[in-house]
């Protein structure tokens, strides 16, 4: 998939969307060193497989004969990727073998690369991972075998990543860990962003919007507040945010155009609460060098839709970002950003495909043999 700064990702129902945002949580994951957890909590490597046969004849898919299943004859196994501008990375996970383990929900990392350019070639690998076995390059341009014995279930960057002797393991695995993943923020009656919190420096809003007023001060001092300002008063017009303090507990209310005083997060509507956490979110103090949004218009009136598109242009001037989205009205908005990337998905017989896309257009990949 070609990815540029900011990229919309949209599609029907069941076209993919979730399986790519699912991929990327799996690649940071892989950084945390959750990613065999993470496989299993959902089921499994199976989970991740597609559920037809391994391969579909023309005459199939002309619709001459029903779908039927096969014998597989290649093996099982999930294969992740990506390539930067600096480094690439990939992973591939397969099952353990016959009554080796009893943990059989869980996946054994069989293969790991990091290189340097668009494709993994001989010349441009910097560290690679085959079984228990981690080599790196080192300055010399030969290889040093740091472990023979990683265990299947951790993932090298976790295990090698070394200042000194695999920087560029450990500059990459910084960078990973540093991906945002916004799916969900809370705003029903006893979320945290509605009461007071302990307030200090904040420059990345956590998961759940808990610490949104401690977020929003981190931008007005140490970040960009004018942007603060204008991004508020896009949105809602003539209005402002204002934080209090009280004992080292931070509140957020709200200032509007027609009202004697200010409103509480508490009495915000959901609405207008988690476009204040979008705009905490995106104008970071702190930027990553991905960002990932998972349907943003969720409680949103479609007014804000526009405001929110040119706050997510603004975010994407200094990170890569996804947005994942069926949003007719934020697809409209975000397309008429000029830097906006448009990718739509559709699935035929089991398989994404990008709409429009030729094979010879798409990004150039290759997975090494093991």
């Amino acid at each position: 998939m070609p990815l540029r700064g900011l990229n919309l990702v949209t599609g029907a129902n069941g076209s993919g969307k979730s399986s790519l945002y699912r991929a990327l949580r799996l690649l940071a994951d892989t950084a945390q060193g959750r990613v065999v957890p993470s496989l299993a909590r959902e089921g499994g490597l199976q989970s991740t497989l597609w559920a037809g046969p391994e391969s579909i004849s023309r005459s199939v898919k002309r619709g001459d004969f029903p779908v039927q299943g096969t014998v597989r004859d290649q093996r099982t196994n999930l294969c992740l990727g990506f390539a930067s501008d600096e480094f690439g990375y990939l992973i591939d996970l397969g099952v353990p073998a016959a009554g080796t383990t009893a943990l059989e929900l869980d996946p054994v990392v069989k293969q790991e690369c990091i290189w340097h350019g668009p494709l993994p070639r001989p010349s441009t690998i910097l560290a690679e991972r085959r079984g228990p076995v981690v080599r790196i390059r080192n300055k010399a341009n030969d290889w040093n075998i740091v472990t023979q014995d990683l265990s299947p279930f951790d993932t090298m960057m976790m295990q090698a990543a070394d200042p000194q002797d695999a920087p560029e393991m450990l500059t990459l695995r910084e960078s990973i860990r540093a991906w945002r993943f916004y799916d969900h923020f809370r705003t029903d009656a006893g979320a945290p962003a509605r009461s007071p919190q302990v307030g200090t420096y904040t420059p990345v809003l956590c998961d759940d919007g808990a610490d949104v007023a401690a977020a929003l001060e981190t931008i007005r001092k140490f970040g960009d507040h004018e942007a603060l300002d204008a991004t508020v008063d896009d949105a809602f017009p003539a209005s402002q945010l204002v934080i209090s303090a009280n004992s080292g507990r931070y509140a957020l209310q709200m200032k509007q155009h027609g009202l004697l005083r200010a409103l509480d997060a508490a009495e915000l509507s959901d609405g207008t609460l988690r476009y204040i956490l979008w705009i905490a979110a995106l104008l970071t103090t702190r930027p990553p060098a991905l960002m990932v949004l998972n349907e943003p218009e969720t409680s949103l009136h479609p007014s804000l839709l526009a405001p929110l598109s040119r706050l997510i242009a603004r975010a994407a001037t200094k990170s890569q970002v996804i947005i994942v989205t069926h949003a007719p009205l934020l697809i409209a908005a975000l397309n008429e950003q000029p830097e906006c990337h448009s990718i739509i998905l559709e699935k035929t017989f089991g398989e994404t495909n990008i709409v429009g896309a030729k094979r010879m257009s798409l990004p150039p990949w290759q997975w090494p043999s093991r």
